[in-house]
C-alpha cells in the first residue's frame, strides 16, 4: 500500500542563476495534513508549480500518488488544487460555476450541491459569485477543488484575506476533509492556524528545505524559556544577571528576562529573585510556538 502521498528528491528550478528551488528532499505521508511554510520568496508557490506539473524541474525528481512529476496525467485526475485564489465567473452563481467547471473537467456534476454542503455552501447555491463574501469565494474554491474527488488536495495560501471566522471555517473543513480520507499539502503564512492543524511540516528558507518531519518533534526540540517580569524596571538588570550567574543564557525583551530553560527553573529563578530583594510581577515558563520557531529558524522578523 502506498504510503507516501507526495515524495521530492533533489528537486531543484532555476531562472537564470538564480535557484528558486535548491535540492529539495521531502515526503507527506498518506493521509496527513502537511503546512508548507516559508518567508515570501522562498520557493513556495514554484515547488507547488512543479508538483503540478505546470513548470519542469531543473534536476531531481518526484513522485506524486505513486506517480513521476514527469508524467502529471497520471496522477492529476487524482488532485484536487487551488493556487493563487479561487477564479470564477462573478454573475454565475456557486452551483453555475461549479457546473461549468465540472463538464470542462468531465467530473460528475451531480456531486455539486454535495460538495457546496461539504463546504458550508449548501443554502448559497443559488446566490451569484459576486454577492459571497471573501470566506465564502475561498470555499467555493475548495469546492471545485474537491470536483475530482481527490486522493490529495494542494492548497496555496487557502485563507489568504479572511477575518478570523472566515479562517476558523476552512481550518474546521480541511480538518473534515483529512477526517474523510483526503491528504492534505497547505502553504500559509499563518503560522498558528497550521499548528492547530497540521501533522507535518515542510519548512524552507531561499529555496531550501531547513526541516521535514512531525509539527510536534519540531515544536519539542525547541528549547522552552522561562520570561520573568520584575515589578520594578530598575530592577530588569539586576534580574538578568542573577538568570545569568545561575547558568543559563538569558536576554532582555519588552521590560521582561527571557531565560531559556525548563520550566522547573521558574521556582529557583524566583527564589533568588525573592532573595536579593527583586518582586516579580509576573513569572512563566513559556514552550516555543510555530511562529517563534519559524523566526528562529528563518531569520524573518516577527
Amino acid at each position: 500500500m502506498m504510503n507516501t502521498a507526495i515524495d521530492v528528491r533533489d528537486l531543484s528550478k532555476k531562472y537564470g542563476d538564480r535557484m528558486a528551488v535548491s535540492h529539495a528532499n521531502f515526503s507527506v505521508p498518506m493521509g496527513s495534513i502537511c503546512g508548507f511554510v516559508g518567508p515570501n520568496g522562498s520557493g513556495k508557490t514554484t515547488t507547488i508549480r512543479m508538483l503540478l506539473g505546470l513548470i519542469t524541474p531543473t534536476t531531481g525528481d518526484g513522485h506524486v500518488l505513486g506517480e513521476d512529476i514527469s508524467e502529471p496525467e497520471k496522477y492529476l485526475p487524482r488532485v484536487g488544487a487551488m493556487i493563487e485564489g479561487p477564479a470564477f465567473y462573478p454573475a454565475l452563481t456557486g452551483t453555475q460555476n461549479l457546473v461549468v467547471l465540472a463538464k470542462l473537467g468531465g467530473f460528475d456534476v451531480d456531486s455539486v450541491q454535495g460538495l457546496l454542503e461539504k463546504v458550508g455552501l449548501g443554502d448559497r447555491g443559488d446566490s451569484k459569485y459576486k454577492t459571497y463574501s471573501l470566506g465564502m469565494k475561498q470555499r467555493l474554491g475548495i469546492a471545485a477543488a474537491l470536483l475530482p474527488n481527490p486522493k490529495l488536495l494542494i492548497l496555496d495560501e487557502p485563507t489568504n484575506g479572511l477575518d478570523p471566522a472566515g479562517i476558523q471555517e476552512v481550518r474546521s473543513l480541511l480538518r473534515q476533509l483529512a477526517n474523510d480520507g483526503a491528504t492534505i499539502f497547505v502553504s500559509s503564512h499563518l503560522l498558528s492556524e497550521l499548528e492547530m492543524i497540521c501533522d507535518q511540516l515542510v519548512m524552507l528558507r531561499e529555496g531550501k528545505v531547513i526541516f521535514t518531519g512531525k509539527t510536534t518533534e519540531l515544536l519539542a526540540a525547541q528549547q522552552p524559556m522561562v520570561i520573568a517580569r520584575p515589578e520594578h524596571l530598575k530592577d530588569l538588570t539586576k534580574l538578568a544577571e542573577i538568570a545569568k550567574s545561575l547558568g543559563h543564557q538569558m536576554s532582555i525583551l519588552d521590560d521582561a528576562v527571557h531565560v531559556k530553560g525548563e520550566k522547573e527553573f521558574a521556582a529557583e529563578l524566583n527564589k533568588a529573585a525573592f532573595a536579593a530583594g527583586i518582586t516579580l510581577a509576573s513569572l512563566a515558563p513559556v514552550q516555543a510556538s510555530l511562529e517563534d520557531t519559524f523566526f528562529e529558524m528563518t531569520g524573518e522578523q516577527s
